[in-house]
């Protein structure tokens, strides 16, 4: 049977597909597509709108996406991989295997200089930095920061350089916590990217083409999109007002993340936000992680990343949404603890993440459900329409 033949049940998605086109009539989004799985059974997927507003092309399952933070999950999972092969100890001090990120200094909580540190009160571990309470950061999030500043100075991000040289300027920057008193959403998951390269002497890229990619037939999974399938690149899109998501307009960027965007090959294989993939490759993952699925990942390996690992009362947080109650973290993304107000019960148990520009996956074991969204708009990881179509599959899945 194809894998991308939905099956006929007596689910209702109607609902969802036409609250995407809505989005879409808005000029919220340009295109929205969605898949649904129950089991490995594929029982809803649909596109609404555009790839290519300026073309007037529509959107298909075959479009490719640029997953950006999506990453996290794949590079998690090689790291898992590894782990089981014997390479990689979650607990060891990560000098164990890069030496670089010994005797690391962490920022004074009253600092005014970026020199104004203490020593470390312990090594970053491999755990740590899964889970983001290893003491890095992201410069994007709250740029005003004296931490943020020394990033962008250092221009830790650079493209144009290897993943080995992202780790001799951390090694050169002070942790914002000490490692594991607080959880920041970081540049851990590059770092975890550079220890795959270590602990498998495999280029970070050939390590996931041959051991993850390759296997699951995810033949658009990738760090750039090549000459021959660049028709198929859906176009990206900046909203009218980031601070009015629902306000309607859409301008094209081509050059994000970077000048030419991910038509051009980069030096970097960045493990937190590098990949691009499409509808049918994320399914591909999914069909892998949950019960029934491809036995690529062992039982060990789907359990642990449906896990919190966060001590009792830490949550998730992010500057500009403060701490959010109830969202755990697990060993690749964040764990549902307790569903929000707004979210439907069946939300509980669920672990999921997302890109910055839309893309985002979810398993639920409580309703033996999986979905993914994929769009191509700026800063639409937690726009209103990802709360609104979830919560629609979650009502025609489960009825809450």
């Amino acid at each position: 049977m194809n894998k991308l033949s939905v099956i006929s049940t007596e689910f209702d998605f109607s609902p969802l597909h036409a609250a995407m086109q809505r989005y879409v009539d808005q000029e919220i989004l340009s295109g929205v597509s969605s898949a649904v799985l129950i089991g490995q059974d594929l029982v809803d997927m649909h596109c609404a709108g555009l790839a290519d507003r300026e073309n007037n092309i529509p959107l298909r399952p075959d479009h490719i996406f640029r997953i950006y933070s999506n990453t996290k999950l794949i590079t998690s999972l090689a790291i898992l991989q590894l782990v089981e092969a014997g390479h990689i100890d979650l607990d060891a001090p990560i000098e164990t295997y890069i030496p670089e990120l010994g005797k690391l200094q962490v920022l004074k909580p009253d600092a005014t200089e970026i020199t104004d540190t203490e020593p470390a009160n312990s090594a970053i571990t491999p755990h740590q930095l899964m889970t983001h309470t290893s003491g890095l950061t992201y410069a994007f999030l709250d740029p005003k920061r004296l931490i943020s500043r020394a990033y962008h100075a250092a221009n830790v991000g650079n493209p144009d350089t290897p993943l080995s040289h992202m780790i001799e300027v951390l090694a050169e920057l002070p942790l914002v916590a000490h490692p594991g008193t607080a959880w920041e959403y970081s540049h851990a998951t590059d770092v975890l990217a550079r220890l795959v390269e270590v602990a498998s002497g495999k280029v970070f890229g050939t390590y996931l083409q041959e051991e993850i990619f390759s296997p699951l037939g995810m033949t658009d999974t990738m760090f750039f999109v090549p000459a021959d399938k660049a028709d198929r690149l859906a176009a990206y899109y900046i909203g009218a007002d980031l601070l009015e998501p629902m306000k309607g307009g859409l301008t094209r960027e081509d050059n994000a993340p970077f000048a030419a965007g991910s038509l051009t090959e980069r030096l970097r294989q960045s493990g937190g936000g590098g990949l691009v993939s499409t509808l049918p490759d994320m399914l591909a993952l999914l069909r892998a992680l949950t019960d029934g699925g491809s036995d690529l990942f062992s039982p060990e390996i789907k359990a642990l990343i449906c896990r919190n690992q966060l001590p009792d009362g830490r949550n998730i947080r992010f500057p500009g949404i403060g701490e959010m109650i109830g969202r755990g973290h697990g060993l690749a993304s964040a764990v549902c603890e307790t569903p929000f107000p707004f979210e439907s019960p069946s939300a509980a148990g669920e672990v999921h993440w997302g890109g910055v520009a839309g893309t985002q996956w979810w398993i639920s074991p409580k309703t033996n459900s999986a979905g993914v969204l994929m769009t191509q708009r700026q800063m639409a990881f937690s726009h209103p329409f990802a709360i609104e179509l979830k919560g629609l599959i979650y009502k025609a899945v489960s009825g809450e």
